[in-house]
């Protein structure tokens, strides 16, 4: 029976979920399968039950297709496993063990799948910028996190972030009020309606961080031709920086990968993040992303399953939580 390992990326759209053979690389893991709808969230944190209804039927088909592959590793990595994983640490070991007869079960901070996508095992900080925002870097010894407080106490430059400040910038306009924009307004009130009505379509919503990135791509838009939308993105490119700096190892030249959807409304941001990075953290090389959070799960799970594991253990962040004698 073929040797395999499972790698889960959880997100707030959905599961992904890729096999991988045990001797292969990490580029020879299948195409995911995908669940669009998002894990519950409850009292004891996200819901151990629903991501296993999902993750075990998909898991089950990936086995079969593979010939019935014996899984020597399942890596799971999800948002909010410092703060919201109890349920996940307390079921889903015995669980997994359980159902798939899994030797070595690890849970991992999205953050961390983000870094080892981006950079494998090497030294340096990644910056993952999606809704939230969060910069983690590793020297083989500690990881450093800074930000990823969420959107009401942090996640500067992030998606929401850089959102809020743009239709901040539209009700500064529709008010007559300093550091207003016009173009911003116009482009809120195409995409919400008008803007007298847009504190009751987004502080009701519990996706409002979701809601306010979605205007993030309208202020990259503006930002070519708009002081206003320019000066927001100059902004979030320097909390970006300083997040890096935050995390970034000091020795020698680290690289600095940046990961995430909100990199993809491109050069409006990317132009200033790439001079404060530049400005702030001198000593490091911007380099591409090799890999997604989920190319980072498959290449976590394969060296857990291979005894070559060498991204440092945390409790919070990448914690093997389970290992079955051979």
């Amino acid at each position: 029976m073929p040797e395999a390992v499972l790698a889960v990326d959880c997100g707030g759209s959905g599961l992904r979920v890729a096999l991988a053979p045990r001797g292969g690389p990490a580029s020879a893991a299948t195409a995911p399968l995908t669940s669009c709808e998002p894990v519950r969230t409850g009292a004891r944190g996200i819901d151990a039950g629903h991501l296993l209804e999902q993750l075990l039927p998909m898991a089950r088909l990936l086995r079969a297709d593979a010939g019935g592959a014996d899984l020597r590793a399942v890596v799971i990595g999800t948002a909010g496993l410092a703060t919201l994983g109890d349920d996940l640490r307390t079921r889903l070991p015995g669980a997994l063990a359980r159902e798939l007869a899994v030797r070595r079960v690890a849970l991992v901070a999205d953050a961390v799948t983000a870094y080892a996508g981006a950079l494998d095992a090497r030294p340096g900080a990644v910056v993952a910028a999606g809704t939230g925002l969060i910069a983690l870097g590793m020297d083989l010894t500690n990881w450093r996190r800074a930000d990823g407080w969420g959107h009401l106490l942090g996640d500067c430059g992030g998606g929401a972030w850089i959102g809020r400040a743009g239709l901040e910038a539209a009700l500064r306009a529709h008010d007559g009020r300093p550091g207003g924009s016009g173009r911003l307004l116009a482009r809120a009130e195409a995409m919400f309606g008008p803007v007298t009505g847009l504190p009751g379509k987004v502080y009701p919503r519990t996706d409002r961080a979701a809601v306010l990135a979605s205007f993030a791509p309208e202020v990259a838009a503006c930002a070519v031709d708009d002081p206003v939308a320019a000066g927001i993105l100059r902004a979030a490119a320097r909390h970006m920086a300083e997040s890096a700096a935050a995390v970034c190892p000091t020795a020698g030249e680290p690289p600095v990968a940046l990961t995430g959807g909100l990199f993809r409304v491109g050069e409006p941001l990317l132009v200033p993040l790439r001079r404060e990075l530049a400005r702030q953290v001198p000593h490091a090389r911007l380099v591409p992303a090799e890999g997604d959070p989920l190319h980072g799960a498959v290449r976590i799970a394969l060296a857990l399953a291979n005894d070559s594991l060498t991204l440092p253990q945390d409790e919070h962040l990448l914690h093997v939580v389970t290992e079955k004698s051979d």
